[in-house]
């Protein structure tokens, strides 16, 4: 992992820190090593830290509970900790009551966690590629599956019925 040589158009390039890029193990090492700070570190603080995380490679989702004295420095020591690992800096978003994560809309209100489907790009294997026959059996249970778990009743018929649309057109 310390040695990565790399090229780029006409020139070559060693990489002088981190993971080597587009290596197959690169997701896998940040991931791991990430997650023993995790776990060594601000999962286990319960004083300072009254939320549950979730993360996906580099993309975290957390609830955060605050103190019942309100006191916002609590907030501020867990940005000030998320950032002390390593030389990249996460991007922190305020708390809130919507936010978007990966592909998903998630609203909190009156106590409840409600979801919808963020972003569909419509990014379908076409019919006619190599891709054997069952791939895209496969997308679309998946994906109706995946816009089930993520809908209201209501919602999920309206982007199935676009699902079924541009899986028609492509």
């Amino acid at each position: 992992m310390n040695n990565n040589i790399f090229s780029f158009a006409d020139t070559y390039w060693h990489q002088l820190s981190g993971t080597a890029m587009g290596t197959p193990t690169a997701c896998a090492y940040a991931t791991i090593t990430y997650g023993h700070f995790e776990n060594s570190q601000f999962c286990q603080d319960s004083t300072t830290i009254h939320c549950t995380i979730k993360r996906y490679i580099d993309d975290i989702f957390g609830i955060w509970i605050p103190s019942t004295d309100n006191n916002s420095d609590s907030w501020l020591q867990f940005k000030t900790l998320l950032n002390t690992w390593g030389n990249l800096k996460w991007k922190i978003k305020e708390p809130s009551s919507y936010t978007v994560f990966l592909d998903l809309n998630i609203h909190l209100h009156n106590s409840k966690i409600t979801t919808s489907t963020y972003m569909n790009l419509y990014l379908y294997i076409p019919p006619l590629s190599v891709h054997p026959p069952s791939c895209l059996k496969g997308l679309i249970a998946g994906e109706m599956r995946h816009y089930w778990l993520q809908n209201d009743p209501a919602s999920y018929k309206a982007i199935l019925l676009k699902f079924i649309e541009r899986l028609l057109d492509r």
